[in-house]
């Protein structure tokens, strides 16, 4: 495979992942702003998801979950997981608590009913060391070999949008490509609520032009890291949830359209 990732500006160590990657094409400022500690507020959705990606790869890694047990797999889940400490922010209480495994339940339901066949592995860890300091990371909900053609990389979306999905489904493709040699057959994106999906085959065009990207994003940051400046601001609805927001006029700008 032909896929090459540029020479990058040397400097401080940069770990990349699939979703910083896709905050720097939305708004450079908000990529940066984690890279120096700086995460958004958590939500109520993102701590539905968080739980319901937990349950999914259970359920691959253990087999159906029984209705029954559901409840106490969940607790157990949060258990174990980061998801435990973030209950307090979001002033989650036992009562809330159970209405969100109902909500996780349904998800889980509607999970079960796609096809499986196929399925090599879920939570798929990939890392590439670029060298200098630079590594690539991401974790590919699941993965599943397509009869005759290859491998298809799979991303479990809870809420109902799939916009905005290829970036990230084609940065999951440049580490396969990276740590593996091959190409991967398709990628697609599927929200578990709705039942749709979005499915991509990449090519070796699509993927470089994605190395292309992630190394001038880690040159711009390195850059900016040296001489101690500030990188690009866009402004826009993921502005809602930046870190940053409380010092960016044209996020605070945008909000307040939106409201």
């Amino acid at each position: 495979m032909a896929v090459v990732l540029p020479p990058v500006v040397p400097g401080e160590p940069l770990r990349i992942s699939g979703s910083t990657f896709v905050a720097w094409k939305k708004c450079p400022e908000t990529a940066n702003a984690r890279f120096r500690g700086l995460y958004g507020p958590d939500s109520r959705p993102a701590f539905v998801g968080g739980l319901a990606h937990k349950l999914f790869s259970r359920h691959f890694s253990g087999g159906p979950i029984a209705d029954d047990e559901f409840a106490q797999a969940c607790r157990e889940e949060i258990g174990k997981s980061n998801l435990n400490h973030k209950m307090g922010g979001l002033g989650i209480n036992m009562s809330a608590l159970n209405g969100i495994i109902e909500e996780v339940r349904s998800l889980y339901q509607r999970f079960i009913r796609f096809p499986g066949e196929g399925f090599e592995t879920a939570e798929l860890e990939l890392a590439h060391d670029a060298g200098g300091g630079l590594t690539l990371i991401g974790t590919v909900d699941a993965v599943f070999r397509e009869e005759l053609e290859g491998s298809r990389l799979v991303d479990w979306k809870t809420g109902s949008s799939l916009e905005d999905v290829d970036d990230q489904l084609s940065f999951y493709a440049l580490l396969w490509v990276l740590e593996r040699g091959e190409m991967p057959a398709l990628l697609e994106a599927v929200s578990v609520s709705t039942g749709e999906s979005h499915r991509a085959r990449p090519s070796e065009v699509d993927i470089q032009r994605i190395a292309d990207e992630v190394a001038a994003m880690a040159s711009e940051l390195r850059t900016a890291w040296l001489v101690q400046a500030g990188v690009e601001r866009r402004a826009g609805p993921w502005c809602r949830y930046c870190p940053v927001l409380a010092e960016c006029p044209e996020g605070q700008a945008v909000e307040a359209i939106l409201a």
